[in-house]
C-alpha cells in the first residue's frame, strides 16, 4: 500500500507533466551524473557502491527524457581528469560502466552511441562499448551518447586532428586549409557530429560548472544545476529542469 507521501508525489509528478508545454522541450540533454562519489561517504559506503547506485538510475532517466519526447541524450559517465585517479577506483567503476551500457544496449530500446577518446580507453573496455554500439545501431529510438574517457578539451583537439588528416588525405596544403576554414568544418570532426547541439545540460550534485562537458556543442545551452546527489536524482527533478527550460527565453547569444 502507496504512503500519503507517495501518493503526493506521484500527483504532484503529474501535475508537472501536464504543465510542460510541448512545444517549447529540449531535442537534445546533456547530463553530467554528479555526485555518486559524495552519496557514497555520507553512507559509509565504497565509491564503487556509489558508482552502482549511480548506475542504477541511468535507465529511469533514459524513459523520463523519452516520455518528454527527446531525440538525444548524452549522459557523461567518465571524464578524461576520472582516467588519471588510483587504479583502485578507476577499474571497478569502468566495470560498472561497461556493465550498465550493456544491460542497455540488451534492451534494444535506444540507440548507443560512443562519445569520447576510445583510445585513452582500456582495449577491453573499447570491446565491450563497441559491442554495444554496434548491436543498437539499427534501432529508431531515442540516441544515447555515452560520453566515456570524454574531455571537452581532448574532443576539439581530435577534432582538429581529424580535420587536418582529412585535408592532407586530398592533398590540400596548410595555407589552403587555413584560409577556407568555418566554424562548420570543426563541428563536423567532433564526436557528436551530426546530432543537434545540447538544448538543455543538467548537473546534479550543486556544482555549478561545466568542467569541460560539451565545450564546444553548448555554446547555447540552457544549464541547469540539481542539489540531489545523482543517485538521488528523481523524475519530480527531471520535470523540474524541464519546466525551468520551458520557462526561459532562449537568445542564442544575443
Amino acid at each position: 500500500m502507496r504512503s500519503p507521501r507517495d501518493l503526493l508525489y506521484r500527483v504532484y509528478n503529474r501535475s508537472l507533466t501536464r504543465s510542460l508545454p510541448s512545444e517549447r522541450l529540449p531535442r537534445h540533454v546533456g547530463v553530467m551524473l554528479d555526485g555518486n562519489r559524495r552519496w557514497a561517504r555520507l553512507r559509509g559506503a565504497d565509491t564503487a557502491q556509489g558508482h552502482r547506485a549511480g548506475a542504477d538510475n541511468i535507465a529511469p532517466l533514459l524513459a523520463w527524457c523519452e516520455e518528454a519526447g527527446v531525440e538525444v541524450v548524452t549522459l557523461w559517465l567518465l571524464s578524461t581528469d576520472n582516467l588519471r585517479r588510483d587504479a583502485g577506483e578507476v577499474e571497478p567503476l569502468l566495470a560498472i560502466i561497461q556493465d550498465v551500457v550493456t544491460e542497455l544496449a540488451q534492451r534494444r530500446h535506444w540507440r548507443i552511441n560512443l562519445v569520447g577518446a576510445a583510445h585513452l580507453l582500456p582495449d577491453e573496455t573499447v570491446e565491450v562499448l563497441r559491442a554495444a554500439v554496434d548491436r543498437t545501431a539499427d534501432v529508431k529510438g531515442m540516441v544515447v551518447n555515452v560520453a566515456i574517457g570524454y574531455g571537452g578539451r581532448q574532443e576539439i583537439a581530435d577534432a582538429v586532428r581529424s580535420l587536418l588528416a582529412e585535408a592532407a588525405e586530398r592533398g590540400a596544403s596548410l595555407e589552403e586549409l587555413a584560409g577556407s576554414l568555418e566554424v562548420e568544418d570543426i563541428a563536423e570532426h567532433l564526436y557528436t557530429k551530426g546530432q543537434p547541439d545540447p538544448d538543455l545540460v543538467i548537473r546534479t550534485s550543486g556544482e555549478q560548472r561545466l568542467g569541460g562537458f560539451l565545450l564546444w556543442q553548448s555554446a547555447h545551452s540552457e544549464f541547469y544545476f540539481c542539489e540531489a546527489y545523482w543517485p538521488d536524482f528523481r523524475k519530480v527533478d527531471f520535470l523540474r529542469a524541464l519546466r525551468a527550460y520551458a520557462e526561459r527565453e532562449r537568445r542564442f547569444g544575443n
